[in-house]
């Protein structure tokens, strides 16, 4: 079995895949001086709920944007599961994209990772729309070349900034509201949020369009770009695993 470990800003994504789907899908919030001990004790826990031991992974795949936590990533493989794990961005790895930008170390290793992972299921030129900590648009060629997008503020950061900026406002909970105009501070927060979230998200898939002068399929992924799904004129397609998937195919790559 395969376990891919997936280090995001806000929470790290643990997932087992059995050699033909995944199986089991965990979380626990990013935190970089968690210790590998700390990790192995949760996820020990876990895998015995699910009837499963350490001796069941055989191979081990990590991705982190995080680059305080990978020590103990590394650390939860080799010392806990017994096996030297590849590494996302390490010399020597393929990912299978290109990039055509001007830095390419400068793109996050959990974006090549999703990359891959929609070129494996949708053909032609892409537009990924990731919507996590920051929301994300990733421009990904016919030929599978990563040519660069676009880093927006995500949409719990935006609802953190309001409520901590200003006095009067409260937290809010994220969901559509019965209408655009507010009645009230809190469905007029909704409302800012989330038609503010989807005027930003259909306005610059079509300046990229009109750019580019190309056609593209657009695909939303993240924990957050659910509540899009229906809501956005431009998102032809939603597809959470995008990312796993992507690791998946580069372990394939590489073992």
């Amino acid at each position: 079995m395969l376990l891919a470990i997936d280090t995001g800003n806000t929470n790290t994504l643990f997932a087992i895949h059995d050699g033909q789907d995944w199986i089991v899908e965990w979380r626990i919030a990013t935190n970089a001086t968690r210790t590998a001990d700390e990790y192995a004790v949760w996820f020990y826990q876990l895998m015995k709920m699910n009837s499963l031991k350490f001796s069941d992974i055989t191979d081990c795949v990590i991705s982190t944007v995080v680059p305080q936590s990978l020590f103990n990533m590394r650390n939860l493989s080799r010392r806990h599961l017994n096996i030297d794990p590849i590494i996302i961005g390490e010399k020597g790895v393929k990912t299978g994209i290109g990039v055509r930008v001007d830095n390419p170390k400068e793109v996050g290793a959990d974006r090549l990772v999703t990359a891959l992972g929609a070129t494996k299921r949708y053909e032609g030129d892409l537009i990924i729309i990731d919507s996590g900590t920051a929301t994300t648009f990733d421009v990904v060629s016919a030929d599978k070349y990563f040519e660069g997008g676009i880093i927006a503020p995500g949409i719990n950061l935006s609802v953190r900034a309001l409520h901590e900026a200003a006095a009067q406002l409260p937290r809010i909970e994220i969901k559509k509201p019965a209408s655009v105009i507010g009645t009230s501070t809190v469905s007029a927060m909704q409302s800012g949020i989330f038609w503010g979230y989807i005027g930003l998200i259909d306005g610059l898939v079509a300046q990229i369009k009109e750019e580019s002068q190309r056609d593209y399929t657009v695909i939303g992924t993240g924990g957050v770009a659910s509540l899009f799904d229906g809501a956005s004129k431009s998102i032809d397609y939603y597809d959470p695993k995008l990312t796993i998937d992507g690791l998946y195919e580069i372990w394939r790559l590489n073992k």
